[in-house]
């Protein structure tokens, strides 16, 4: 494993324009492409099959899985295990939300044959899912991949497919058609599949600490194939309302929970609308930027006792560019507020606690890297609508990777369908992603 390094290094200056690629050389990749849809499948079908939550044994597994893949394809593999307890005691940690009693960071390299001429060209994949949820709200296992027609689109359902373990396959394939083009990269290509995204940044985290760098970075998180380079944060935030139990017969004589929350929720949401009212134009096209939610409410023990505590936990966006400690602050100002004018309230303020994944919000406005990303998107898929560019609501691990490389989430899916039951890509969009990063490599990392 690299030498740690002491702190964040500002992008360096890209390097010169690596060669051109020819017509002749991008129709060979293309049509390479064509060739590795099936092996692609292959491969999302074996990763879904792994159900890979955070802090389960199967999210080691899947990084081993995935690391005889990269040595299968012709790359330089490294595969370590993370020292959990020095990562988290760093300052900036950035949380987690589940326990791990071990972990794997994995890196595969393809080598470029002229670095001194091309650039080096960092994919950054998470490989960690979310848990199903409900399995009655599935139409089948979540955990295996089924292919089937909606509304005359073909569909390829599982968890993890959208987020984002088809972007991840996509990359990976459209390596493989460059590799089987015979084309020789001039800059070095790394894949690094990660864990942890989802509850804070784990691997990735500990990649950058690490020392992996490359002259850029794209995210294959789902995007609909549009460019986002920014993202609002995220912080994960546990509220305690104290009550008075009583017997549920003499409940005038206690104080419920449960009805304490309800001044404290509407001080929450007013907050919220505070907060929205004006946004950064790169998050303009969302309803709520930086929504504020409660994802979980536990009151009571007991049907016949007035509860005596609740404990909500949540979510609160962080604005671009805002500072994590100053939305912390607000959301606590906000709650103290509203004990403040509550009799009883006042006298048993409600507690708030932050813990789990903490998201600052992210940007990496490159131009010339994002032209890039353009440049390929149009090469590869001309009949396409021309990618917008815009910022996400949602944290992700973009903001770890920016203070480092110019970075851009690019990929296929559309995060409405992540986290959700019966999750799922269209397989025409995995296919164009396929296609646009595998011209993204030539254009990016150059031919030799």
């Amino acid at each position: 494993m690299p030498d740690l390094p002491a702190s964040p290094q500002a992008p360096t200056a890209p390097h010169p324009a690596p060669l051109g690629t020819d017509a002749d050389t991008l129709a060979a990749v293309l049509d390479a492409v064509e060739a590795e849809h099936a092996a692609a499948l292959d491969l999302l079908d074996a990763l879904v099959a792994v159900p890979s939550t955070g802090g389960s044994p199967a999210e080691v597994e899947v990084q081993h899985l995935l690391a005889d893949v990269l040595a299968g394809d012709g790359c330089s593999v490294e595969l370590w295990p993370l020292d959990l307890d020095e990562l988290s005691a760093d300052p900036a940690f950035p949380g987690m939300e589940v326990a791990r009693t071990s972990a794997y960071a994995l890196i595969g390299t393809l080598r470029g044959h002229a670095p001194e001429l091309g650039r080096s060209l960092l994919v950054d994949g998470h490989t960690d899912v979310v848990p199903p949820g409900d399995l009655d709200a599935w139409t089948g296992d979540p955990y295996r991949l089924r292919r089937e027609e909606r509304d005359g689109v073909e569909v390829l359902i599982g968890r993890g497919t959208c987020d984002m373990k088809g972007g991840l396959v996509a990359a990976i394939a459209a390596m493989r058609a460059v590799r089987a083009a015979g084309v020789r990269l001039a800059g070095d290509l790394t894949i690094a599949p990660v864990v942890g995204e989802e509850d804070g940044g784990l691997g990735t985290f500990a990649l950058m600490r690490s020392g992996v760098r490359a002259d850029a970075c794209v995210v294959p998180e789902p995007t609909d194939l549009d460019l986002v380079p920014a993202n609002g944060g995220a912080l994960t935030f546990r509220l305690l309302v104290r009550g008075r139990a009583v017997h549920a017969s003499r409940r005038t004589e206690g104080v419920s929970a449960l009805e304490l929350f309800l001044p404290v929720l509407e001080a929450v949401s007013a907050l919220e609308e505070r907060r929205n009212a004006e946004v950064d134009p790169l998050v303009s096209r969302w309803p709520i930027a930086y929504p504020i939610s409660i994802g979980t409410v536990h009151a009571g023990d007991w049907a016949s006792t007035v509860p005596d505590l609740l404990v909500a936990e949540g979510r609160m966006g962080v604005a671009l560019g805002e500072d994590a400690a100053t939305a912390r602050r607000e959301l606590e100002h906000a709650v103290a507020a509203a004990c403040a004018a509550h009799p009883f309230l006042r006298a048993e303020p409600v507690t708030v606690q932050w813990w789990g994944g903490q998201f600052a919000s992210g940007r990496s406005m490159d131009e010339a890297w994002l032209s890039t990303v353009r440049r390929a998107h149009a090469a590869a898929l001309p009949s396409w609508r021309a990618p917008q560019t815009y910022g996400a609501p949602y944290g992700s691990d973009l903001r770890l990777l920016a203070p480092y490389l110019p970075t851009v989430q690019y990929g296929p899916g559309d995060t409405r369908h992540a986290h959700a039951p019966d999750e799922h890509i269209t397989r025409a969009e995995l296919e164009a992603s396929t296609r646009a990063l595998a011209v993204l490599y030539l254009e990016h990392c150059g031919v030799v």
